[in-house]
């Protein structure tokens, strides 16, 4: 049993009692540690049997797999951690060069439906080479603007290093009233109705109880992580919402629509 999960620190309130050993995985589980891309990649290739995925990449895929209930990343407002940083006002992007991360597909859809549709822009995207550029490789690529994503967006705020930044989560907000999905939990199809899928499935939301309980603790655990303050730390940890409502299925089921992705939003 391999269970994905993302190394940032937002996959801290559902995998902290798993870390610590509070909570089990059933036996024989092992955690997996990538970026959202290559989770991605490899649950739809049969290589994980659990994991966390790209809301969008759920969707491209939704034949083969199905949604974990009641299990999500999404924020109603501000996310903090996808956010577009720019040299100059986002009006002023038409034509020019922003820098893309090829980490998170549901970040970059939104950005690219904000860009068309809100800002009325046409920029050039660019996708960086690396997988998870650092800061200072991102930095030094030619950009008038950049979108990143996690644990280098929360450092990236802090440094104010760019003039202006446009929260993701936020400006999805203000267009629709509604909140952003913008990850879930899937399982193989196949595999979703064995006992063992169902273990996992209760051991990560037993593990989001107890981690739901504790951000305090968590936080001062991301604040050493990262070096965000642990203010900051807690502040994003508990504006995120790890629940998959009827709320959240409206929402996502309406992003797809708007990007043109198949809509599959079927919950085990």
């Amino acid at each position: 049993m391999r269970i994905g999960r993302i190394g940032y620190i937002n996959c801290a309130p559902v995998y902290g009692a798993i870390d610590r050993g509070v909570v089990a995985l059933p036996p024989g589980g092992e955690l997996v540690t990538g970026t959202p891309s290559e989770l991605n990649d490899l649950l739809v290739a049969g290589e994980l049997d659990v994991s966390v995925i790209s809301a969008i990449e759920y969707a491209r895929h939704g034949r083969d797999l199905v949604l974990l209930s009641d299990l999500a990343i999404s924020c109603d407002g501000p996310v903090r951690s996808v956010a577009l940083f720019s040299k100059r006002a986002v009006e002023r992007l038409g034509g020019s060069t922003v820098l893309l991360s090829a980490s998170s597909r549901t970040s970059v859809a939104l950005l690219e439906l904000l860009c068309r549709e809100v800002w009325k822009i046409l920029p050039k995207f660019a996708e960086a080479r690396a997988e998870a550029p650092d800061l200072e490789t991102l930095a030094a690529l030619p950009h008038e603007a950049v979108l990143v994503i996690g644990d280098a967006a929360l450092q990236l705020a802090a440094a104010g290093t760019y003039p202006h930044r446009y929260d993701l989560g936020e400006e999805w907000k203000r267009w629709t009233r509604q909140p952003f999905v913008f990850a879930v939990w899937a399982a193989r199809r196949s595999a979703a109705a064995s006992a063992s899928i169902h273990s996992a499935h209760t051991a990560l939301l037993d593990s989001r109880t107890w981690g739901l309980a504790h951000l305090d603790e968590l936080a001062a655990e991301a604040s050493r992580k990262t070096g965000v303050p642990i203010a900051a730390c807690r502040e994003y940890l508990g504006g995120l919402d790890y629940a998959f409502s009827d709320q959240h299925r409206t929402a996502l089921t309406d992003f797809l629509r708007r990007v043109g992705s198949p809509q599959f939003v079927q919950v085990a």
